[in-house]
């Protein structure tokens, strides 16, 4: 399977049945081998105590975009390692983006870093996460799971 297909339809089957993501309202704008980019506006209830958004929503986006991003090479991947610097507030309507940079991958392990930008470009918070790769694939080869 061509390897932009394998990421498209990997991210596809992991969006389908990730409710949480979904709830957050977020879209996917780009998925490619190794790098995901996601977009999602601010809500209301998404805000804290001092009226900016909660710090959990900015790691939330940046996670799925790591979870996305690692896992669109076809095998799964899961989170050993994040840490998260929010640099800006964000507010009720910003519009969030998320991108992927695929920093370093073996056979077992993964490091991202994840870019958060608001509408005007601005950098709201700097993510890095490390995965585990289990060696298990999104989808076996069926030819090589018949016995002989």
């Amino acid at each position: 399977m061509d390897a932009s297909v394998l990421a498209q339809q990997v991210v596809a089957r992991m969006y389908e049945n990730d409710p949480f993501s979904i709830w957050l309202g977020i879209e996917r704008i780009k998925v490619e081998p190794g790098g995901c980019v996601l977009r999602m506006v601010v809500q209301g209830p998404m805000l804290n105590g001092f009226g900016i958004a909660h710090g959990g929503i900015t790691y939330s986006l940046a996670d799925s975009c790591l979870a996305f991003a690692s896992n669109s090479h076809g095998i799964q991947a899961v989170s050993v390692e994040t840490s998260i610097s929010h640099t800006k507030p964000v507010k009720e309507g910003d519009v969030l983006t998320a991108t992927s940079q695929e920093m370093s991958l073996s056979n077992r392990i993964g490091v991202y870093h994840i870019t958060v930008t608001d509408q005007r470009d601005d950098t709201v918070a700097l993510f890095k996460g490390t995965v585990y790769r289990t060696g298990k694939p999104w989808f076996p080869d069926p030819i090589s799971s018949v016995p002989l």
